[in-house]
């Protein structure tokens, strides 16, 4: 069995002029909204085997976060620039990649890609992700490699948790 956490990353910042799209920071909600999700995940899920994250600033930041909610160590947090590209599959070709060792793992990345995915592989439709949006996909397979068809067995949204 396989579990894959995806998150895309916390609400972004676009007030700085002249900044380059990857290096956009994490607005205070966007961090606040990290906080909040880490915590979710903290109580509702057995600490992931790995965490992966887009290069791009807010994905990272969002992924440093739950690192240290979840108490996994920053210096094992894999930076992946193929999970910073706008062409399709991205996201699949990463998850298949995944070291067979790992039962789980959590991806921080972005919204293209993630509602194909989710929508792709999950068992739930689910229309839109929003920023920090979690959704949790299990797969009955050894091998990353054979995901297809999974469970979706989580879906945690940043406005579920707010009074």
């Amino acid at each position: 069995m396989k579990t894959i956490y995806i998150v895309r990353h916390a609400k972004s910042s676009w007030e700085y002029e002249g900044i380059q799209d990857i290096d956009r920071p994490l607005k205070k909600r966007g961090i606040k909204d990290a906080y909040l999700l880490a915590n979710v995940l903290k109580e509702k899920i057995k600490k992931p085997d790995a965490f992966i994250a887009s290069c791009a600033n807010r994905a990272l930041h969002t992924g440093i976060i739950f690192c240290n909610v979840m108490g996994f160590p920053m210096a094992n947090l894999k930076i992946s620039k193929s999970l910073y590209s706008f062409s399709d599959g991205y996201l699949v070709k990463t998850i298949r990649a995944l070291d067979d060792a790992y039962d789980s793992a959590i991806v921080f990345s972005h919204d293209h890609g993630i509602n194909t995915f989710v929508n792709t592989f999950g068992s739930k439709p689910i229309s839109h992700v929003p920023t920090c949006g979690v959704i949790g996909i299990q797969f009955d397979t050894e091998h990353w490699k054979n995901i297809k068809s999974g469970k979706t067995v989580l879906k945690e949204f940043p406005a579920n948790h707010k009074d």
